[in-house]
This record gives structure tokens, sequence and C-alpha cells, in this order.
């Protein structure tokens, strides 16, 4: 496997890097400190810088205002801003502005995209269902309105959970057609300038790191046709570009926490020599950078089918059940021995990684467990046998 990036992957990590690496991870206050949520919004100064810098636009066609770019770049950059724990909503944008480039219709590209392009409308999308355990396109009914269907949909159902809702634009919602059909609906976020739908409520959730999540309840909401995306194939592609740059964000987490245990274990002594020269902790911090490198190799085999089509012996769902199983297990065990190596230090609230063991936490919820993922491998491999 060629792991060698484009010029234009590798120049959207130095922006990347421009734009993050000055972050302070501990920017709001400490969830560990905090009853409620952490602020109000997401990072907009943020999302200004990395607006400026075309981080927003990855996805985006050029005749949109976009780079054009792929998953394999959307994860790189994914990737340098788990590092400092950037609070802007850059996955959920960029796969629900690359879904809609794909499959949605040329008036709803033209009203979203561009302006989505320069970061004048965040996007977000709502994934983990009625429960969270649920497929999420179950949680939501959408049907045709009238005796004709003329008059456009008419959504009922609840979606839970959803990231960086309060600050959204626009939110995609997954849902189902009498038929069992899935399709996605483009619906309006609070943070819209028109007038809110009446049928469409927005309940405040808190996330393990402090954030605000939103519980969505829709009651009747009528949709045009326009701003409802038919095609069956999108919202598994939405699906599986959100799992996979999910991965990328426990990857970045995971690297800048082993970093940041590298650091306090070559400086901390004990016995007049540094921690890192002890053969119980170097065997430990081995063991959590073979874990990350699993979880680089799975994560790129994953992006690469994505950004390339190419045709496996599994569907693409495969490779990515496989980079979810792997980012799943090894960003909590990246934690875990750094808090353990860090002693009762990592657990001060003055210190970062405290933070960094929420986000994981989250991002492993998200991601959902090994186990399942395994499940669904097996399943797709008696369906597709090998050879």
């Amino acid at each position: 496997m060629d792991f060698t990036f484009s010029e234009e992957q590798q120049a959207a990590v130095e922006a990347a890097r421009a734009v993050f690496t000055p972050v302070a991870p501990d920017s709001v206050p400490s969830p560990s400190l905090t009853a409620g949520a952490v602020a109000e919004d997401f990072d907009r100064a943020l999302w200004s810088k990395a607006a400026d810098a075309d981080l927003l636009s990855l996805l985006i066609t050029p005749e949109h205002g976009g780079a054009g770019l792929d998953a394999i770049a959307l994860c790189l950059v994914l990737r340098e801003s788990a590092k400092v724990l950037a609070r802007i909503p850059l996955l959920e944008h960029s796969a629900a502005a690359a879904t809609l480039e794909a499959y949605g219709g040329a008036e709803l590209k033209r009203e979203i995209l561009p302006r989505a392009a320069d970061g004048r409308l965040a996007l977000t999308v709502a994934a983990a269902g009625r429960t969270g355990h649920d497929p999420a396109e179950l949680a939501v009914t959408a049907r045709r309105e009238g005796a004709t269907g003329a008059g456009g949909w008419v959504l009922d159902g609840v979606q839970t959970a959803v990231p960086w809702a309060w600050g959204a634009d626009r939110i995609l919602v997954p849902a189902h057609t009498g038929d069992g059909v899935a399709v996605l609906a483009v619906l309006p976020g609070p943070a819209r300038d028109e007038d809110p739908l009446p049928e469409l409520t927005f309940t405040e959730q808190i996330s393990t790191t402090g954030e605000r999540l939103a519980e969505l309840r829709l009651d009747g909401v009528h949709l045009d046709d326009r701003h409802l995306v038919e095609d069956s194939a999108a919202w598994p592609r939405l699906h599986d570009l959100l799992a996979t740059g999910t991965c990328a964000l426990a990857l970045g987490l995971g690297e800048g926490v082993l970093k940041m245990t590298s650091d306090y274990a070559g400086k901390r002594e004990q016995f007049g020599y540094p921690i890192a020269t002890f053969q119980a902790v170097a065997v430990q911090a081995a063991d959590r950078y073979i874990d990350l490198r699993a979880m680089e190799a799975t994560l790129w085999q994953a992006a690469w089918r994505l950004s390339t089509g190419a045709g496996g012996t599994l569907p693409v769902a495969g490779d990515v059940a496989v980079a979810k199983s792997w980012a799943s297990d090894g960003v909590r065990r990246v934690v875990q021995t750094a808090q353990h190596l860090h002693g009762g230090f990592g657990a001060d609230t003055d210190y970062p990684l405290h933070r960094y063991h929420a986000w994981a936490k989250h991002l492993e919820l998200s991601l959902g467990p090994a186990a399942a993922h395994e499940e669904m491998l097996g399943d797709l491999l008696a369906a597709h046998p090998l050879g």
C-alpha cells in the first residue's frame, strides 16, 4: 500500500497545521469542573481562520468555491485538528457539504454550497438515531404530503446527540420512507436567520466533552422537494464518510496524547532516572504506538476506498468497519495508558490530559464498540466469500 500523499493533500496538511498549532486545548472551562456546557457555541474565531485557509471547502468542487479534494485530504486535516481538540464542526460540515455536492439538486447546491465553502453557513448531521444505538435513518419517517405527493414531505421522529447543532445553520437528517428507502432532509438549524419551524424543537444535551449537543424532535415538519435528497446512495455515503472522519479524529487525538506522555516521561524522574528509561514504561508506550500505527493503516485504507471508489472483495463498509474497530479500542487504550503513566498528574484539571480523555470517550461512544463492527464484518464476509 502506497501511503504517499499528493501535493494538494500535503498542502492541506500544512494549512491545517498553521491554523491549529496555535490552538490551546484548554481555552474553555474544564468539563470536569463545569455543571453545564463549557461554551454556548463552537469556536467562531477558529472557524473563521479555517475558512480563510480554505479548510471548510476541501470536498466542495471549484464550481461552488471549493478545493475539490477528497476524503484522504479531509482525514489529514481532521487528524491535525484533533491534536489540539479543535472545537469546530469541521467533520460534520465537510461531510454534509460533500454529500450535497454529490447528490443534492442544482438549486439546493446553489443555495448552500458557496456559503458553506467560505464559512457563512455551518452544517452538521444527525447521525446517532433515537437512542445512539439504533440506525439513524430509522429514527425519522418521511412521507409524501397529500394524496398525490405534490405538496412536499412530512417528517416525524427524534434524533439524539446531534453535534454542534446549536451553532448550525443547516442540519442533515436521515429518514426512511414507507418503502424503506433512506433519504436525507436538509433542515434549518437554530443559528439560521429565518423564522424557526414550529414543528422542529431542540433540547439541550451535554457531551462527555462538555460541549452542547441537541435532541431534535420532528412533529410533522413540512419540507419541500428541493430540501430533501432522495438518492438512496446519499445516506450510506455520508454515514461512511462521518465514520472514517471520526477515525481520523481518534488517530490525531491519540497521537497528541502519546506525544504528551512521551514528553512527560522524558522529564519525570524516579530514583534519579527519567521514567521513560524504565522497561515497564517503555513497553506500555510501545504498545500504544503499535495501536496508533494500526489505526493509521486501517484509516487510510478506508479513506482511499471512499476517495477513489476502488473495488474490492468486500464493499467499502468492510474497510470502514475495520477502521472503526481499531479506532474505538485504540483511542481508549492510548488515553488509559497515558493516564496511568502520568500518575495523579494526569487527573489534574490544570493539565490538559483529562480533556483528551473526555474527548476520547466521546469518540469511542460515537464509533461504537469494536465487537459490533467485528460482527458486521463477519456478516459481510459471509455475504461476500473471499476467493
